[in-house]
C-alpha cells in the first residue's frame, strides 16, 4: 500500500528529465516500447543521446541488429520529453515500413508525406509539416521541399540508409547538397550498415551530413587520412565521438541466430513454353518499338523481363495492356504514354524502389513548336498484330511446368518443417500480382483449399476484405484497432496466416515492414535479380526471434542459361541462401543501387544471343563484383569501425542488467500509482498486471480491460518474445497500458497535483519482500523529510528529485536511504505539525543538496563543452593544414617544372614551361598572403563558435518544495 506522498513522488520520478548520460534517460522510452530488450540497442540509443552539444551521430550496426529499433528508442525518448518536431528521411521503399514500426513498436503517430498527401493536407488548411506525428519523407521529396524543411527547427532528424548520401559533400550530388543545407542546424541520427565501402572519403561525406565542423574540408581530410601514410589511428579516435558500430558476433550471447538452408527446385519448360519465351524475348529485343516508350525504355524492359519469368498469365496480361496502348496510339486517342512504366509498377504491385528510378529520369522538355514524330502506320499495325498473337499464345498454355513444380516444392519444404518441428507454413514470393492470383486459385484447387492468404501493396482482394472485416469485429473494443486501414489489414492478414492459413503468397510489399518469424519456409517463385531485395525477402522470416532453421527454395529454369548464372551469382558471390547470417552488409553495400545492378543483368538478357555470349558477359560481371566485394578495404574497415574492446560482452551484460532493474522499478511504481489513483474506478488483478476500468475519468478514455507492459517479469501467459504490440493484443484482447496512453497520462498528471499537506507517515519495512538493511537500521526511529524538485536549464533541461531528511537524533539521511524508504509500504497516520526549527534545518539541507547537484551538473556540462571545443580546435587545425598543404603542393609543382625546364630541348618548350612557372609563382605569392588571412578567419570563426557554447553553458535553476512529512519506521 502506498500513500499520496508515494504517488506524487513516483509520478515526478517517472517523468522527470534525466541528465544525458545513464540508463535513467531512457526509462520512459524503453518502458513504452513494445520490443524485446537488447543491450546493444540500449547502448546505441545512449550513445545517440550522450552529448547535448552534439549535432548528431552515425549508428552503423551490422544488418539484422535493429538500427530501426535503436532510432525508435531515441525518437520515443524525444517524444516523451515533449520534443516532437521529429523527421525521418529514408528511401521511398522504406517509408511505409518506418510508419508501421513507429506505430506498432513505439505507439508513436507517424505520417508519410508525398506530393499527394501534401496536397490533401493543404486542402484541409493545415501545414503538412506541423502535425502531431513523426513526419516521414523520401530522399527525393525531402529535397524537393527543402525550403520548407529549412524553416522548421527540427528536434531530431533520422536519415536511414545514409550511405546513399555518402557523396553529399560533392556539388554534383544535388540531393545530398539540398539535405545538408536544409538540415544543417538540426540534430541528426544517421543509420547505415555500410558506412565504408570503397574510399575513406565516404566517411568524410557522411560526417558532413551531421556537422560541417567534424573535419576540415575534403582536401584536409584527404591529406591527413587518405594519402599514403594516413593517420588511421587519429581518424579512428575522431570517429569514436560520432560513429558507433556493433557486430553480430559481439551479440550472439544475447541473440540466437538460426541457419539458412537452400534448396534449388529445377523445372524444365515444355517446348511450347520455351518457344513463347523466345518469341517474347525477340519482341523485347527490337531496337525501335512503339510498344515501349523511349524515355523509360530500360525500366519498362526490366519490368517486362520480371513478368516474363514469372508466369504465362502475368506476361499475357501485360502484353494485352501494351496492345491496348498501341491501339489507342493508332486511333490517336493518345500521343504517347511516358508514364507507362509507372502504370505497370502499380498494376503488378512491383517494388516501390523502381518508382525512385522514374523520378530520376529527366522529363522531356516541353516545346509547343516541336513537331510530333510521324508514326509508321505499317510498323504500328505489325506490332499490334504481333502482340495479339503473343497474348493468345501465352493464354493458351494454361498451367505451366513451373506452376506444377510448386506443389512438389511445397511438399519438400513441409517435410523439412516436420523434421525441425517448425510450423507447416510457407511464404511464397512472386513479382507479379497476376501470378499471385493465379497461384492462389491453382493451390486451392490442388489440395490447399481455404489455406491460402494473399498479401500485396493494396490488399484489396475480396478475400482480404473479408479477413479484415472479421478481424475488426473480433477486435472491437480491445484497443487493437489502429484506425488506419493499411495498418489494420496488414495485421489482420498476418494473423490469419499465423493462426489459420498454411500459405501466404506475397508480392514485394511483404518484403518491407513485416515480421513473420513464425514461418520458416521461404519460396522464391520468382527470383529477383537484386540481391538487396532477395535478402529483404528472406529477412522477413530469418531474423531475431526465429526459433527454427529457415529453408529457402529457389526455382530454376533448366532451359535458360542466364537464369542459371543469376542464381549462381546470388548464391556464390552474395552468399544469400546459406549460413547463419546470409549476405553480409559489406557485400550488399558493394552495390551502389540494386536497380542499377538489375539493369546490368537486363543488358545481358537483352543483348546476348548465345550461351557463349551469356557466359562471357556473366564472367565479366562476376569479375567486377569480385573486385568490389573483395576486401581491399577490409583491414581499413576493421581498424576504423570494429569495436576492439575486450570487455564489450561484460559491458553489454551490465547494460542489460541495469536496464532490467530500471524497468522493473519503473513498472512497479507506475502500477502502484495507477492502483492508488484509479482505486475507486477500476478492479485490479495484481498477479496478471491487469485492471478493468469501470468508471473512466474522461469521455476520451474507454472502459475495459487494461494490461501493463512487463517485459522483465512476464507472467506465465505472456509471450516470451513479442515483436509487435499487435501480438500482445492478440494474446490478451485488452488495451495496452502505457505511460503515453491517455489513461496513463491522466494518472501521472493527477498524481502530480495531489494535495500533500504535512503528515505523519509510518513506513513498514517488515513487509518488504527483500532485505533493506539501510531501512531496517531505522526501525523504531522517526524524523522529518522534505522532497524538492530542482530543474537546471543549460545545454539541455535536467530535473532532480532531492530528499532532505534527518532522524530523531538530528543526523541527516542520505539520498539513497530516502529513496529506499519510499520503496516500503506505508500508512498515513494523520496530519503532522512540523516545528519551525525543523523546517529551517530541512531548508538548509535542501540548499546544500541543491548546490552539490548544480555543481555536478556544471561539471558534466563542462566536459561536454571541452569535447565540443576540442572538436572545433581540430576543425580549425584541419582548415589551416589544408591551406598550408595547398601552398606546399604549389611549391612542389614549381620544382617539377624547373627540372623539366633544365631538360627542355627547344625554345618553344622552354617558353611554355616558363609561362607555367610564372603562373604558379604568382599563385604561390597569393597563397602566402592568403594563408594568414585564412588562419585569422578560421580562428575568428572557431572563437565565435566557442563563445556561443560558453553563453549556453550558463545555468538557470528553479526549485519547488513538493512535500514535507514526519516519518517513522516499523
Amino acid at each position: 500500500m502506498i500513500t499520496l506522498f508515494h504517488a506524487k513522488y513516483f509520478a515526478y520520478e517517472l517523468t522527470r528529465r534525466h541528465a544525458p548520460t545513464g540508463i535513467g534517460r531512457l526509462s520512459q522510452s524503453l518502458f513504452d516500447a513494445s520490443v524485446d530488450l537488447n543491450p546493444h540497442q540500449i547502448e546505441a540509443a545512449l550513445f545517440a543521446l550522450k552529448s547535448p552539444l552534439s549535432k548528431g551521430v552515425l549508428l552503423a550496426d551490422e544488418v539484422g541488429l535493429g538500427k530501426t529499433i535503436e532510432a525508435g528508442i531515441v525518437l520515443c525518448q524525444y517524444w516523451s520529453e515533449r520534443r516532437r518536431r521529429l523527421l525521418v528521411i529514408c528511401p521511398a521503399s522504406l517509408r511505409k515500413q518506418w510508419a508501421l514500426e513507429m506505430e506498432e513498436k513505439f505507439n508513436l503517430p507517424a505520417v508519410v508525406l508525398d506530393a499527394k498527401t501534401w496536397r490533401g493536407t493543404i486542402k484541409k488548411d493545415r501545414s503538412p509539416l506541423n502535425q502531431k506525428a513523426i513526419i516521414i519523407l523520401s530522399y527525393n521529396y525531402a529535397n524537393r521541399i527543402r525550403d520548407e524543411l529549412k524553416a522548421i527547427a527540427w528536434d531530431l532528424v533520422v536519415i536511414d540508409e545514409a550511405h546513399k548520401l555518402r557523396n553529399a559533400y560533392r556539388e554534383s550530388n544535388k540531393i545530398g547538397q539540398g539535405l545538408r543545407w536544409a538540415l544543417e542546424d538540426c540534430r541528426k541520427l544517421l543509420l547505415t550498415a555500410t558506412p565504408l565501402q570503397n574510399s575513406l572519403l565516404e566517411l568524410y561525406g557522411l560526417s558532413t551530413l551531421i556537422d560541417e565542423h567534424l573535419f576540415g574540408d575534403v582536401n584536409a581530410f584527404r591529406s591527413q587520412y587518405v594519402s599514403a601514410g594516413g593517420d588511421l589511428d587519429g581518424l579512428r579516435q575522431r570517429l569514436s565521438g560520432f560513429c558507433r558500430r556493433t557486430l553480430r558476433n559481439q551479440v550472439t550471447e544475447y541473440i540466437r541466430y538460426t541457419e539458412r538452408k537452400a534448396i534449388t527446385r529445377p523445372f524444365r519448360p515444355t517446348d511450347d513454353e520455351h518457344q513463347l519465351y523466345e518469341a517474347v524475348t525477340a519482341f523485347l529485343q527490337r531496337p525501335d518499338s512503339y510498344a515501349i516508350p523511349k524515355r523509360q525504355r530500360h525500366l519498362t524492359e526490366l519490368i517486362l523481363r520480371k513478368l516474363l519469368a514469372s508466369s504465362s498469365l502475368a506476361i499475357a496480361g501485360t502484353l494485352e495492356t501494351m496492345k491496348l496502348r498501341l491501339e489507342a496510339l493508332r486511333d490517336e486517342k493518345i500521343k504517347d504514354d511516358p508514364e507507362f512504366a509507372e502504370f505497370l509498377i502499380a498494376d503488378e504491385d512491383i517494388e516501390d524502389e523502381l518508382l525512385d528510378e522514374i523520378l530520376n529520369i529527366d522529363p522531356p522538355e516541353e516545346n509547343g513548336n516541336t513537331p510530333q514524330p510521324t508514326i509508321d502506320r505499317k510498323q504500328l499495325k505489325e506490332e499490334i498484330d504481333w502482340l495479339a498473337q503473343l497474348v493468345q499464345w501465352a493464354r493458351s498454355i494454361g498451367t505451366d511446368t513451373k506452376t506444377r513444380s510448386l506443389l512438389s516444392a511445397l511438399e519438400i519444404g513441409f517435410q523439412q518443417m516436420a523434421t525441425t518441428g517448425a510450423q507447416r507454413k510457407a511464404l511464397i514470393f512472386t513479382e507479379s500480382r497476376r501470378t499471385q492470383i493465379y497461384l492462389k486459385d491453382y493451390l486451392e484447387a490442388n489440395g490447399y483449399a481455404g489455406q491460402v492468404v494473399q498479401f500485396s501493396g493494396a490488399n484489396n482482394s475480396p478475400e482480404a476484405t473479408i479477413i479484415y472485416e472479421n478481424w475488426l469485429t473480433a477486435n472491437q473494443g480491445t484497443g487493437r484497432i489502429a484506425g488506419s486501414r493499411d495498418i489494420d489489414i496488414r495485421a489482420a492478414l498476418i494473423e490469419n496466416f499465423r493462426d489459420q492459413s498454411s500459405i501466404m503468397i506475397a508480392t514485394e510489399a511483404a518484403a518491407e515492414g513485416v515480421n513473420i518469424q513464425f514461418c520458416s519456409l521461404v519460396i522464391n517463385y520468382d527470383l529477383p535479380w537484386n540481391p538487396q531485395r532477395v535478402e529483404q525477402r528472406i529477412g522477413r522470416c530469418h531474423r531475431y526471434g526465429q526459433q527454427h532453421d529457415v529453408v529457402v527454395i529457389n526455382f530454376l529454369n533448366e532451359r535458360n542459361e542466364a537464369d542459371r548464372r543469376v542464381l549462381e551469382l546470388l548464391t556464390e558471390k552474395f552468399n544469400l541462401f546459406n549460413g547463419v547470417f546470409g549476405a553480409s552488409d559489406d557485400v550488399l553495400g558493394s552495390i551502389e543501387s540494386g536497380v542499377d545492378f538489375e539493369k546490368r543483368i537486363l543488358s545481358i538478357y537483352q543483348e546476348c544471343r548465345t550461351p557463349a555470349e551469356i557466359d562471357d558477359a556473366f564472367k565479366a560481371l562476376q569479375a567486377e563484383m569480385d573486385e568490389r566485394i573483395q576486401a581491399r578495404m577490409n583491414d581499413t574497415r576493421k581498424l576504423l569501425l570494429e569495436n576492439f574492446d575486450e570487455d564489450v560482452h561484460e559491458r553489454l551484460r551490465i547494460q542489460l542488467s541495469d536496464a532490467k532493474a530500471q524497468l522493473d522499478r519503473f513498472s512497479k511504481r507506475f502500477w502502484s500509482i495507477t492502483h492508488f489513483i484509479l482505486n475507486e474506478r477500476a478492479q485490479f488483478n495484481d498477479a496478471a498486471l491487469t485492471f478493468d476500468l469501470v468508471k473512466p475519468p474522461t469521455q476520451a478514455i474507454a472502459a475495459g480491460r487494461y494490461h501493463l507492459i512487463s517485459k522483465t517479469t512476464p507472467n506465465a501467459n505472456q509471450p516470451h518474445t513479442s515483436e509487435t504490440a499487435g501480438e500482445m493484443h492478440a494474446e490478451y484482447g485488452t488495451f495496452l497500458y502505457r505511460l503515453s496512453h491517455p489513461l496513463g497520462e491522466f494518472v501521472i498528471d493527477h498524481a502530480k497535483t495531489l494535495d500533500t499537506p504535512p503528515a505523519h507517515i509510518v513506513f513498514d519495512v517488515s513487509q518488504h519482500p527483500t532485505r533493506l538493511h539501510q531501512i531496517e537500521a531505522l526501525r523504531g526511529k522517526h524524523g522529518y523529510l522534505a522532497m524538492t524538485l530542482l530543474a537546471i536549464e543549460s545545454y539541455e533541461r535536467e530535473e532532480h528529485l532531492l530528499f532532505s531528511a534527518i532522524d530523531d537524533q538530528g543526523l541527516p539521511l542520505e539520498q539513497e536511504t530516502c529513496e529506499k524508504l519510499f520503496n516500503c509500504a506505508a500508512e498515513n497516520s494523520g496530519s503532522a505539525n512540523i516545528p519551525g526549527s525543523i523546517t529551517q534545518r530541512l531548508a538548509a539541507e535542501a540548499q546544500q543538496h541543491t548546490k552539490a547537484t548544480i555543481s555536478q551538473s556544471l561539471e558534466a556540462n563542462n566536459r561536454h563543452f571541452n569535447e565540443a571545443r576540442e572538436k572545433l580546435e581540430k576543425w580549425a587545425d584541419d582548415r589551416v593544414l589544408a591551406a598550408e598543404k595547398a601552398l606546399k603542393d604549389t611549391k612542389e609543382q614549381i620544382k617539377i617544372l624547373q627540372r623539366q625546364a633544365r631538360l627542355a630541348t627547344n625554345l618553344d618548350e622552354q617558353h611554355d614551361i616558363q609561362q607555367k612557372i610564372q603562373k604558379l609563382e604568382k599563385q604561390q605569392r597569393r597563397q602566402r598572403q592568403e594563408i594568414f588571412q585564412v588562419e585569422d578567419s578560421i580562428i575568428e570563426k572557431r572563437d565565435a563558435l566557442i563563445d556561443a557554447l560558453e553563453r549556453r553553458l550558463t545555468q538557470k535553476t528553479e526549485s519547488a518544495r513538493l512535500f514535507t512529512i514526519e516519518w517513522s519506521v516499523v
